[in-house]
């Protein structure tokens, strides 16, 4: 579902999984397309596919916030493997931890909850 949505607005999918309260989406953008009106798009077209769906769901909503990060075209295999493996490596780090720790190891300053956030990055 969210290949599909992802394809439909011109994203090209790479990857995708996650885990109970958080999902991976690899996608190359392109350029006309805003990382923010990605993410609005797949946002909006997979909650209106869960409500179509599943009825009994109709009270799913995605957080307001999210991340987006860049990645190099010699980091796609590792990202994918990352991706891939969501399941066994949240077994010991939660989402949180392990989100405050990539933050923290890229140097970008972080603001808000753990699941609304705003992150800065100082070079």
């Amino acid at each position: 579902m969210l290949y599909g949505i992802a394809k439909q607005h011109g994203m090209i999918p790479k990857c995708i999984g996650g885990v109970s309260d958080h999902v991976h989406l690899l996608v190359t953008l392109l350029t006309r397309l805003a990382i923010a009106k990605a993410v609005q798009l797949i946002k909006a077209g997979s909650s209106a596919w869960i409500h179509q769906t599943f009825p009994n769901l109709r009270n799913f909503a995605w957080q307001q916030g999210y991340g987006a990060f860049s990645v190099g075209i010699s980091q796609v295999q590792e990202t994918v493997h990352y991706i891939e493996q969501q399941l066994e490596h949240h077994r010991t780090r939660t989402f949180q931890e392990e989100y405050l720790a990539f933050l923290k190891k890229l140097g970008a300053h972080f603001a808000g909850t753990p699941f609304c956030h705003i992150a800065n990055y100082s070079a």
